[in-house]
């Protein structure tokens, strides 16, 4: 459906002094976007996921024909939007040529106009040769209004609406034209955090009813492990690891991926062994093992990542001695409704830990930890 090969996209940056012989100033090319492929298949909720600046959203605006990349290519069906490759013919199809997609951060939602208006306006101002009969019009806004459960407020005007119906308003628009792909740059986050939810699970579900193709822009973890079929992370400019939300949350490639994904413990340590997955690893604080398809070779240093609840907590060790069980004291705890946090102290280490909430211990108290070894993750140093 998509695909996206070795875009390049850059911008000029601050003036630096180079040291050269002349000692003459150059202008820095700041890369948004550096050299990165990727492939969304039919019916895929593809994510960029990063933080601000990483570079997700010029991917996007590459994608929609907004922004000019300098290099690469972007190919969506049979269709080449952009191509630039030295000793090829360039091409860069116009924006209103892409027949994509796109809701915007800001909805852009024309106040002037109704509810109906706004969602029937993308097929009324086509070419005369492309534009569907005015009955056909009706009957597909309509459609669209029932979906998105607008129906019954299409007279009404568009800055009169929630900001929960003009994000649904404004996805309306974008379907409407029954668009090869859809392109959503961070559309919850201008909700509050509990009608982003809500809308969260809606969108997901509308987009696996109507089978649209999707590339969803976002800095939200949650947001993103929630919504995603596959899931990219960004930073700098490049794609830093590229998966399914579970092995990305779970199997963390770097400490970047690993601290920007959710929560997670680091401890330092060196590879002292390994048989086949299973890696003993030397910490400060005492020896752990666990199993990683890394096969990192003995003496590599690494980085152990814990998630909060692949850590079990008991004020008692286990009778019969478990691997990974280490003793520690309770410094803090909070409670968050479904789920208990402690942090323990271990050593040098301070662990967070998550438990359902029956399970509340005083600080100044000594506990257990247990670590599943199938439940930690093996980051290389560098």
């Amino acid at each position: 459906m998509l695909s996206i090969d070795h875009l390049v996209k850059s911008f000029d940056g601050e003036r630096r002094r180079r040291r050269t012989a002349k000692g003459d100033d150059a202008q820095a090319r700041v890369f948004a976007v550096n050299d990165i492929s990727i492939e969304v298949q039919d019916g895929e909720l593809f994510t960029l996921l990063g933080p601000s600046g990483c570079g997700k959203t010029t991917t996007l605006r590459s994608i929609a024909g907004l922004e000019r990349p300098d290099s690469g290519a972007i190919n969506v069906g049979d269709r080449t939007f952009f191509e630039s490759r030295p000793g090829k013919r360039s091409i860069n199809i116009p924006a209103n040529q892409r027949g994509l997609g796109m809701v915007f951060q800001s909805y852009a939602i024309w106040p002037h106009m109704s509810v109906f208006d706004n969602v029937a306006f993308p097929l009324q101002v086509r070419p005369r040769s492309q534009r569907p009969a005015k009955h056909v019009i009706a009957e597909r806004v309509t459609r669209v209004l029932e979906t998105m459960e607008l129906a019954k407020l299409a007279d009404r005007d568009a800055t009169k609406l929630s900001g929960g119906q003009q994000q649904r308003l404004a996805l309306a628009r974008a379907i409407v034209i029954e668009p090869q792909l859809l392109l959503l740059d961070e559309p919850l986050s201008n909700l509050d955090a509990k009608l982003r939810e809500s809308l969260r699970y809606e969108l997901k579900r509308l987009q696996r009813e109507l089978g649209i193709t999707s590339v969803y822009v976002t800095h939200d973890q949650i947001e993103a492990l929630a919504l995603s079929t596959h899931i990219a992370v960004m930073n700098e400019g490049n794609i830093i690891q590229l998966g399914k939300p579970r092995d990305i949350y779970g199997n963390p490639n770097s400490r970047f991926v690993a601290e920007f994904i959710g929560t997670s413990n680091f401890i330092s340590g060196v590879v002292r062994g390994r048989e086949g997955e299973r890696h003993t690893v030397e910490t400060t604080d005492g020896q752990l093992v666990l199993d990683s398809a890394a096969a990192l070779p003995a003496g590599t240093e690494v980085i152990v990542s814990i998630r909060p609840e692949a850590v079990e907590v008991s004020r008692d060790a286990h009778p019969n001695g478990v691997a990974n069980e280490w003793s520690g004291k309770v410094l803090t705890r909070a409670f968050l409704g479904d789920a208990v946090d402690h942090v323990v102290g271990v050593g040098k280490n301070e662990l967070r830990t998550r438990s359902n909430p029956e399970t509340s211990i005083e600080p100044g108290t000594t506990v257990f930890l247990r670590l599943d070894p199938a439940k930690l993750s093996l980051v290389p140093v560098g």
